[in-house]
């Protein structure tokens, strides 16, 4: 059985890890679980779970930061920030329901080690851009922290920048400092049905052009539509396009009359009040429309929205696909049937030829250890990576083979 390291204390993780990188043992890095079934498995000789690290250390509202220690659990600091009136404006994804791993386990840790985000970031930015500063622990069991408590020019390398979307592979982060934003005093959604693929995403970009401040901009095909639990969309037949608004309550009338005005053409709207949207945009954060299933593997793919309708379609003439497409097309979350490779050469090849880049989130663990989950590196890139990783983990200790089979 493998040996589980709960540390309680900064000071007790940078000890537990200088005495692993003396003995040259190999560690998993792990939270509460609920990214564990995502990305490769590690090749360790310990797993250090970072789920005792927890607490807001900082939190000054009216500054509009927090910081917390990296266990502290998302559901946790939401309900702080709410108490407040406030909130995390880039909605961080809770991939542990579409995994297989426990639901609500998601830690602020996680959230930065992997800078997935929801459907706001096309208005608030991604988790990295709300970043301000970070603790952590490179691979030599040194302690270091980068950034601070407000936004300013950086000289030199952003490190803390720097580590999030690196799956803990670089450093075990102990703590992170990050801007929170106000909850918008109230929202809408506008859900039109039966648009295509492509007219879809023509509508979702002609509303992003706008500044109308449209905070969700996602379309479901009638697959991935069909498994909705909205009351208002729960059982429609047919695509949904959905659009998300929030402002204030004396200027929301306004906005959805122009939003409406812009899109005309695409038909006559479903509208969804603040409680609907509330609850129909939740769903998304957990990926409810794409559960979990031993029968199917799951992509997330990041292209230019002018070409994901396009994508989807090229990778549907080799295999049955469930598509659900956010930031305005930008992001496709692809789901396939299960597979030795869950499609990888398919999905890699329509991805490669429009640009873009594609990720194996969910797969049997076989799956994952035999293909590649990450876009595959360029010679270039790779020798870029590997320096970095020798900069902060010269033994490869950390999360080895977490992203990359020889990192």
């Amino acid at each position: 059985m493998t040996e589980l390291l709960r540390p309680a204390a900064e000071w007790e993780l940078q000890s537990m890890i200088a005495k692993l990188a003396a003995q040259k043992r190999r560690v998993e890095i792990v939270g509460h679980g609920a990214l564990r079934n995502a990305g490769r498995v590690a090749r360790s000789d310990v797993v250090l779970s970072t789920a005792g690290l927890k607490g807001v250390t900082l939190y000054e509202p009216t500054e509009i930061v927090m910081s917390a220690r990296a266990g502290t659990p998302v559901y946790e600091l939401e309900a702080l920030l709410a108490a407040r009136g406030q909130m995390l404006a880039f909605e961080p994804i809770d991939l542990g329901p579409a995994t297989g791993a426990p639901g609500g386990a998601l830690s602020i840790g996680g959230v930065f080690s992997t800078n997935f985000s929801g459907s706001r970031r096309i208005l608030a930015g991604s988790a990295r851009d709300n970043l301000l500063g970070i603790r952590a622990v490179n691979g030599r069991g040194e302690l270091f922290k980068s950034g601070g408590r407000v936004m300013k020019n950086v000289t030199g390398l952003d490190v803390a920048r720097g580590l999030t979307g690196s799956w803990g592979t670089l450093a075990v982060m102990t703590e992170v400092t990050f801007k929170v934003a106000p909850l918008p005093q109230t929202m809408l959604t506008l859900a039109y049905t039966g648009l295509p693929d492509d007219l879809a995403i023509e509508a979702l970009t002609t509303t992003m052009a706008t500044p109308l401040e449209v905070s969700g901009a996602v379309h479901l095909p009638k697959g991935s539509a069909a498994r909705l639990k909205q009351a208002k969309l729960k059982g429609i037949d047919q695509p949904v396009t959905l659009l998300r608004l929030e402002t204030f309550s004396t200027a929301i009338e306004g906005r959805k009359e122009k939003l409406k005005a812009a899109l005309k053409v695409y038909g006559t709207p479903i509208e969804l009040d603040a409680e609907e949207t509330w609850s129909l945009w939740s769903e998304f954060r957990t990926l409810s429309v794409m559960p979990f299933s031993t029968e199917t593997s799951l992509w997330r793919i990041s292209a230019l929205p002018t070409k994901a309708a396009e994508i989807v379609f090229a990778i549907e003439k080799f295999m049955d696909a469930t598509a659900f497409y956010d930031w305005g097309g930008a992001l496709i979350w692809l789901e396939v049937p299960a597979a030795a490779d869950a499609g990888a050469a398919d999905v890699r090849r329509a991805v490669s030829v429009r640009g873009g880049h594609a990720t194996l989130i969910r797969a049997q663990p076989e799956v994952r250890a035999s293909v590649d989950v990450f876009e595959p590196l360029k010679p270039e890139i790779e020798r870029l990576t590997r320096g970095i990783k020798s900069a902060f983990d010269p033994d490869g200790l950390l999360n080895r083979g977490r992203m990359y089979a020889n990192l």
